[in-house]
Formats: C-alpha cells, sequence, structure tokens
C-alpha cells in the first residue's frame, strides 16, 4: 500500500485494514472487475477509495466516476473520497439532483479527477454534452443491490455505455441479490466476486428488540423515548407519505427534538436534517429506505422501524446504520403481535437475535419486575407476563398539546336583559 495510506491510518486511529479494504486493494490496483460484499458499516467506502486514488493522476481531467444511489450518500462519499484524494492533489466533485447546475458546469470546467452523483444528474450532465466520459477508466457502483434495480437499472446501463475508453469496474453492496451474479448479462462483461461477510467481524454488539404496540400508539411511545437520557435514534417509516405524518404529530406539540428527512424536501432542508442528528442537535430523525440508504452516523445509538421493513434486505441496510465499527446499538421493532411474528418468520435465516423488549421507567428494558406496593396493577401491566402498556399510558394529556398554546378562556358575560337587543343610541 502507499505509504501516504498507512500514514493516514495510523493518524486516524486505525491499526489494520478492515477486511473488505483488505481484500479488494490489490484486485482493483491491477484493474480487475470486482463485486465487493461486505457488512454495512465495515468501511466499503474507503474500500474503494485507496484504489481508485493510486491509480489516478492529478490534472489529467476526470478519470474515475462513483454512482450512488441518493444525494446525502453522494455527498458522504465526496466527504470521504476528497479527505484521501487531497494528498495526491487530486479534485473531487459531488453532481446531484437539487444542486446548482450552472455551478456544476463551472466546476466541470476545472477538469476535476474524481466525480460522484447520482444516476439522473450524471446522465443529465452526459446528455448536455457538459460531462466529458472519454477519459474515465474506473467506475464504482456503490450500494449496487439497490442501484442495479428497475428503473435505476437502465440509467446506470447508459452511463456505463457512454464511455468510450477501456475501463474498470467493481460493484460494492451489503447484500448479494440476484442481479450481481448476472452483470455480464446487464454490463457485457463479469466480475470476480469478493465475499468477506462470514469473516467479517467489525460489527459491534447489536441487540435486536421486539417491542409490541399498536399501530395507534406508537407515536406516543416515541414521544415517551424522548425522556431516556442521551437517546438518539433513526426512525423507519415504509411510505414517504407516512413521514410528513409521524413528524406532524411532534410538530403540533412543538417539539423541536425531532426532524424528518424525506425525498420530498429540498437539498438544503435535508442536509440541514442531517446535520442536526449528527451533531446531537436532535433526538429522533424520522426517514425512509431511500434517504437514509447507507449513511453513516457515527455511533448512531438506536434505530427504530417505526413500519416493518417489507424484505430481509432493507432490514440488513436498515438495522446496519447502528453497530458500525465494534460501537453496540439497539434495534427496536415496533408491531403488534402478528406483525413481529411475520418479521421473526422473515429473519429466520439470518443470525438476528430477536428477542422482545419493553419501555419502563424512562428506559428500554428485557423485563419489568412485579412490585407489591399499592400500585402493583399498574406495574404488572407492564411486566414481562402481560407486556403490554395500559391504554390510560398511551394517551395524549391535555397539558402537553395546550402547554405552549394556552386557550384563553371566554369571560362569562351576562347581558343587561332589559335592554336585550336594544343598540345605543349615540
Amino acid at each position: 500500500m502507499i505509504e501516504q495510506f498507512k500514514e493516514k491510518f495510523q493518524k486516524q486511529g486505525y491499526q489494520n485494514l478492515t477486511p473488505i479494504q483488505e481484500a479488494v486493494y490489490k484486485l482493483m490496483v491491477d484493474g480487475n472487475d470486482i463485486i465487493g460484499l461486505s457488512p454495512t458499516g465495515s468501511g466499503k467506502t474507503v474500500a474503494f477509495t485507496l484504489p481508485v486514488v493510486s491509480n489516478l493522476t492529478a490534472g489529467d481531467g476526470i478519470q474515475a466516476m462513483v454512482i450512488e444511489p441518493s444525494q446525502e450518500l453522494a455527498m458522504q462519499t465526496t466527504n470521504v473520497m476528497r479527505d484521501w484524494a487531497k494528498d495526491f492533489d487530486l479534485k473531487v466533485l459531488s453532481l446531484i439532483g437539487g444542486a446548482n447546475v450552472k455551478r456544476q458546469h463551472e466546476q466541470l470546467k476545472k477538469r476535476p479527477e474524481i466525480v460522484i452523483g447520482t444516476p439522473g444528474r450524471i446522465m443529465s450532465l452526459i446528455n448536455e454534452k457538459r460531462l466529458k466520459t472519454n477519459l474515465i477508466k474506473q467506475v464504482v457502483v456503490d450500494e449496487a443491490d439497490d442501484l442495479l434495480q428497475e428503473g435505476s437499472l437502465v440509467k446506470v446501463q447508459e452511463i456505463v455505455t457512454s464511455f468510450e475508453n477501456d475501463f474498470q469496474i467493481s460493484y460494492f453492496s451489503a447484500t448479494e441479490t440476484d442481479v450481481l451474479h448476472n452483470v455480464d448479462k446487464y454490463f457485457g462483461r463479469s466480475a470476480e466476486i469478493i465475499d468477506v461477510r462470514n469473516i467479517d467481524k467489525t460489527r459491534g454488539n447489536v441487540k435486536h428488540g421486539l417491542f409490541e404496540i399498536s399501530r395507534g400508539k406508537r407515536n406516543e411511545m416515541l414521544k415517551r423515548f424522548l425522556n431516556i437520557p442521551n437517546f438518539r435514534a433513526l426512525v423507519f417509516v415504509n411510505q414517504n407519505n407516512s413521514v410528513q405524518k409521524v413528524f406532524n404529530y411532534f410538530k403540533h406539540l412543538n417539539l423541536n427534538s425531532v426532524k424528518m428527512l424525506s425525498a420530498d424536501q429540498n437539498k438544503i432542508d435535508r442536509k440541514k436534517a442531517l446535520d442536526d442528528f449528527r451533531m446531537g442537535r436532535i433526538k429522533l430523525l424520522i426517514t425512509t429506505d431511500v434517504a437514509a440508504r447507507g449513511l453513516d452516523i457515527e455511533k448512531l445509538p438506536v434505530v427504530i422501524n417505526f413500519d416493518l421493513p417489507d424484505n430481509a434486505n432493507n432490514y440488513i441496510h436498515r438495522v446496519g446504520r447502528t453497530g458500525r465499527m465494534g460501537e453496540p446499538g439497539l434495534v427496536i421493532n415496533f408491531g403488534d403481535d402478528h406483525d413481529l411474528r411475520d418479521l421473526k418468520k422473515m429473519l429466520k435465516d439470518s443470525e438476528y437475535n430477536l428477542t422482545k423488549i419493553f419501555y419502563y421507567n424512562q428506559a428500554i428494558v428485557d423485563e419489568v419486575e412485579e412490585t407489591n406496593d399499592n400500585n402493583a396493577e399498574k406495574h404488572r401491566s407492564k411486566s414481562v407476563k402481560k407486556s403490554r402498556l395500559k391504554d390510560n399510558d398511551f394517551k395524549v394529556k391535555k397539558e402537553d398539546i395546550t402547554k405552549n398554546n394556552p386557550v384563553k378562556k371566554k369571560k362569562n358575560r351576562k347581558r343587561n336583559q332589559k335592554n336585550k337587543g336594544k343598540r345605543k343610541n349615540n
């Protein structure tokens, strides 16, 4: 490995390369097409950054392209690659939708060596002949299991077929899909599969909890979680409109510790929400699979599945936001008895150990002991045996709603019956 890389690793406190970083480095430097499979949070971005940067020449124009599924992930990858590329005088440019197109045109004239973007904006700039691809020799398809699906697959194919020179292509993913075994069918060339998922030990200890609760009581339970000290969670729902609905509940209560990250937001609002969450200025960030795909949020303690995912792959990517690089984590799966049974069936072939969890005394616990005091019945209703909270515990108190918006009392004025109906003469 290049000496500058070794020095940078030491400065950042890393002792060794992760399995995926070590496995793909030489193969990519030598120009081989590969498919890198590695758990979430195992350093895949750095895994393709090192060999890409090693093979570029400063001042020779655009030589490498990284395709990402979302604006947030494109910006995240841009920041990582810039950090490593600056020591080699290489320029990295982000090309995403929602950003100023004219400004991107001007930045392309400066001939960056690496461009990173979403398929739609990249293809648009190629069609406008603003983005020249004739010198590109390295292409990375990140989150390949997501990008190589219907819709985005066609755009990625169009981008790749626009390249004129011989080039290397690599795919990276945390999950394995059929399309990754058939890349020769879609791109006319095969790739070697490098799968380190069984040997990678970078994941921290993550607890996967089953939290039985009906749909109508989930917002109130999220509100209760805000009382837990140092609590911070990424909250997943299945639909874009659900993001707004859940957020509106907290907005109505004037709770500023909750924000949303949605595909319907503009770039500035999305960046502000994500920055606030990363900096710990808010406790809950409500989002979807699309908006939060691949996000690296340092030391995120909790992921909440407000809506359970539709398939095992989505579950893997959601829960992969916590427990990254050896950090501990917690996954809270909301659902009624039927929902949670279906989740266990869906994940029966996985390594996840799903256990019941509860909220009690401002904490997430495995069980609640029964007591013999006057409130014994109340405590028993929260115990492991019944595992359900009383209905009254979920009702939003009137004072919570009106606390910041006090309602003025109407004055009880009695009308003068003698002059009822008569106007006062001036």
